[in-house]
C-alpha cells in the first residue's frame, strides 16, 4: 500500500496533462492488450492523462462519466490511476472492465461490480473447423462456397456505406451506428485495422474490420469490431468471413483473436460485490429484451467458435443505477 501512495503523490500534479496523438499511440501499442483499447481513440472520446504511466478513456452524457475498458497502461499502474480519477469523478460508471479493475474500486471506494457480459478468445495455434460442435460454420462455408462467395482482404471502400446502411435497417436499433461501446465505422485513426470482404459475382456483400489488439508493440490479437453484410446474405457471410480471417492471422503467427462483448451473457451465480437488484434486472433484459437488441443471436454466433469465456464487469455507485444506465443507452444510441 506504501508503494501505491507513493505512486499517487508522484502523479497528482500530473495527471489530467493532455497527450499528443502520437503519444497516446504509443501507450496503445505497449499497453493496449483490452479488446477496447484500440476503441478508446474513437471520435467524441475524453481523456485523463498520466505522464509515464498512460491514459484513462471516457465519455460524457447528461453530467455523468462513462469509462471505457480498462485504463490503457500497464496492470501494475492500475490502482494509482484509478485512484486520482475516481477522486476527480466520484460518481463515474466503468464499462466493460476486468476483474482487477472491480476488485480496486470495490475495495478502495465500495463500488458495485456487477457482471456485464463476457468476452472470448480463441487460441489460434490450436484453431481448426473440425469437431461435432463447429458444423455450423462448416455447413455455413459451404453453402458460401455454392453461392460463389469469395473473401479478400482489402483496404478500399468497397461499397462499405450501401452495405451498412441496408444492414442497419435490418436491426433492432434503426435510427444510428452504435458508438461508445461499438467504436464508429468511421475513424481517424486506422493504422493496423485489417478489412475482410465478402464477394459474390464479383460485387462486395458483407465484410469485417478487425482491430489490433496489442501488447509490449506487438499485435498478440485482432477482434472483429464492425461487421455488416448485404441483407439479402444474413445467413453464413459472417462465419465465412471469420474463418478467412482467422486462417489469414494463424498463418502470419498471431496468437489469438477475440471476439469482444457478448452483452448480458451472464454467470447465473452471484459474486459478492455484484448488485443483485441489477444482475436480476439484466438477467431479465436477456430474456425479455430482444426488441432492444439481439442479445440471444449474438451469443449463439459467437458461442460456435467455441473460444474461452472470461467475465467483463461494469461498476457503479448504486444498486440500480438507473439514471446512469438510461444515460449510457443515450449515449450509445441504443435509445
Amino acid at each position: 500500500m506504501s508503494d501505491q501512495i507513493l505512486a499517487l503523490d508522484n502523479i497528482r500534479e500530473l495527471a489530467d496533462g493532455q497527450f499528443s496523438f502520437a503519444e497516446r499511440v504509443n501507450y496503445l501499442k505497449k499497453y493496449g492488450q483490452h479488446s477496447q483499447s484500440f476503441s478508446t481513440l474513437q471520435p467524441g472520446m475524453q481523456y485523463f492523462d498520466v505522464p509515464g504511466m498512460g491514459y484513462i478513456a471516457y465519455m460524457r452524457k447528461w453530467g455523468g462519466t462513462f469509462v471505457l475498458s480498462d485504463p490503457v497502461s500497464a496492470p501494475e499502474h492500475f490502482p494509482a490511476m484509478l485512484e486520482k480519477f475516481q477522486q476527480t469523478f466520484p460518481n463515474a460508471c466503468y464499462i466493460q472492465v476486468s476483474k482487477s479493475v472491480v476488485d480496486f474500486l470495490h475495495l478502495r471506494f465500495g463500488l458495485y461490480g456487477t457482471q456485464f457480459g463476457c468476452e472470448s478468445r480463441i487460441d489460434l495455434k490450436s484453431w481448426s473447423l473440425t469437431g461435432k460442435k463447429k458444423q455450423i460454420l462448416r455447413t455455413a462455408l459451404n453453402q458460401a462456397e455454392k453461392s460463389g462467395i469469395t473473401v479478400m482482404e482489402r483496404f478500399s471502400d468497397d461499397h462499405t456505406r450501401e452495405i451498412s446502411e441496408a444492414w442497419i435497417r435490418t436491426r433492432k436499433c434503426k435510427s444510428n451506428e452504435i458508438r461508445f461501446l461499438i467504436r464508429p465505422m468511421e475513424m481517424d485513426y486506422r493504422e493496423n485495422e485489417r478489412h475482410f470482404y465478402a464477394y459474390q459475382d464479383g460485387k462486395a456483400v458483407g465484410f469485417i474490420y478487425f482491430d489490433p489488439i496489442y501488447r509490449n508493440n506487438e499485435i498478440i490479437s485482432y477482434v472483429p469490431n464492425i461487421s455488416r453484410a448485404n441483407a439479402d446474405f444474413r445467413q453464413g457471410i459472417f462465419y465465412t468471413l471469420m474463418a478467412h480471417a482467422m486462417d489469414t492471422f494463424k498463418a502470419e503467427g498471431v496468437p489469438f483473436l477475440d471476439l469482444g462483448l457478448i452483452p448480458l451473457s451472464l454467470d447465473q451465480a452471484t459474486e459478492h460485490q455484484e448488485s443483485r437488484l441489477l444482475k436480476r434486472l439484466m438477467h431479465g433484459i436477456y430474456e425479455k429484451g430482444n426488441f432492444l437488441y439481439n442479445f440471444k443471436g449474438l451469443e449463439f454466433t459467437k458461442s460456435r467458435f467455441r473460444g474461452d469465456n472470461f467475465k467483463t464487469y461494469c461498476c457503479h455507485k448504486r444498486a440500480i443505477p438507473a439514471l446512469e444506465f438510461l444515460a449510457m443507452f443515450k449515449l450509445t444510441r441504443l435509445l
